[in-house]
């Protein structure tokens, strides 16, 4: 057998250092400046804005071709996690799961006792949100969130006693595609009610705190603070925070557990649903705990639970490990 000639394996090598250099080059690229909506591992970051319900309607009340759901992202019986809230225009405040997928709720379930009605055929469209590590949203009441014994024997997340659920035609984080569907089918508000949006006129729960700026609508937006200037806030107008501990290559959560209970990570939100923050580097990062979060720069961000109000800055410095966020990822105020 004739071996490879020296200049062969020289040739073979470099050609493989070379290989190896351009998908280094690639991740770090994305990382380093806009390049589209990809995050390193390729998944689409973006989130369109949320469709009108489809029009599936049947006597059955789980749309007419419940035996074939598609296999997409939120059909997948993940922990829905860290909860968060969604302001929609035309639907209101939405739960999410920790990966931003819409939780709807069923007419013919019944919260009082909670008891789904969702049969085999109906799971297989509307996949139950499992109940295990659920969390409440940041802002509320952590006691509406309960369980009940789906028809499958497993044990599915309710809100206020009513079962939750995704829906498998929603493929990306912001879908809202089950709204209304055969008439029974409803995104559901945080407090497990129907998502219904606010009554023209109607004023806001409390107005900003100290002078601050009302919060944008934006999903994540800049407030100027008079401490610490310009830093992030997300949809409600809360404080985003940076991890010193984090690492931004690789992108890098070191809060879990106990830790993102007490800094809920924030959940993905669509480019075109963001004002004054910097793209590079703006992608979505899996995390550990099998949650999706949000980076500025590639940097994870969170939410801080001692904050109870919009303005509220409670989380700065600490541990000498927290702080405010800017627009381009920096940690505000952070030792250098």
């Amino acid at each position: 057998m004739r071996h490879p000639s020296g200049r062969a394996r020289r040739a073979r090598r470099s050609a493989s250092l070379v290989a190896t250099a351009a998908a280094l080059l690639a991740l770090t690229t994305a990382c380093g400046q806009e390049k589209g909506d990809q995050s390193p591992n390729g998944q689409n970051v973006g989130n369109e804005a949320p469709a009108k319900g489809d029009g599936y309607g049947a006597g059955d009340g789980y749309g007419a071709d419940s035996g074939a759901a598609d296999d997409g992202a939120g059909a997948k019986a993940k922990p829905a996690g860290q909860l968060a809230v969604w302001d929609s225009k035309k639907l209101g405040k939405v739960v999410t799961d920790s990966a931003g997928f819409t939780l709807y709720r069923f007419d013919k379930d019944t919260a009082q006792p909670p008891k789904s009605n969702c049969d085999a055929a109906c799971l297989k469209l509307w996949p139950a949100a499992p109940a295990d590590g659920a969390k409440a949203a940041p802002g509320v009441d952590g006691s509406l969130l309960g369980e009940v014994t789906g028809v499958d024997g497993t044990k599915q997340l309710t809100i206020d006693g009513w079962p939750m659920y995704r829906y498998a035609k929603d493929t990306k984080p912001g879908d809202a595609k089950g709204q209304g569907v055969g008439g029974v089918w409803h995104a559901a508000a945080p407090d497990g009610k129907k998502a219904a949006p606010a009554a023209a006129g109607t004023a806001p729960a409390e107005s900003a705190p100290d002078g601050a700026a009302p919060a944008d609508p934006a999903g994540l937006s800049t407030r100027k603070d008079p401490k610490l200037g310009e830093i992030v806030v997300d949809k409600n107008g809360m404080t985003v925070y940076r991890f010193t501990k984090d690492s931004a290559w690789p992108i890098k959560s070191n809060c879990v557990g106990a830790c993102a209970e007490k800094w809920p990570a924030v959940a993905p939100v669509d480019k075109a649903d963001t004002k004054g923050i910097d793209k590079k580097g703006y992608m979505t990062y899996d995390r550990p705990d099998g949650g999706k979060q949000q980076t500025i720069d590639c940097w994870p961000l969170y939410t801080f639970a001692g904050d109870k109000k919009p303005g509220d800055t409670n989380g700065q410095g600490v541990g000498g490990t927290w702080y405010a966020a800017s627009p381009d990822g920096k940690a505000v105020g952070a030792p250098r």
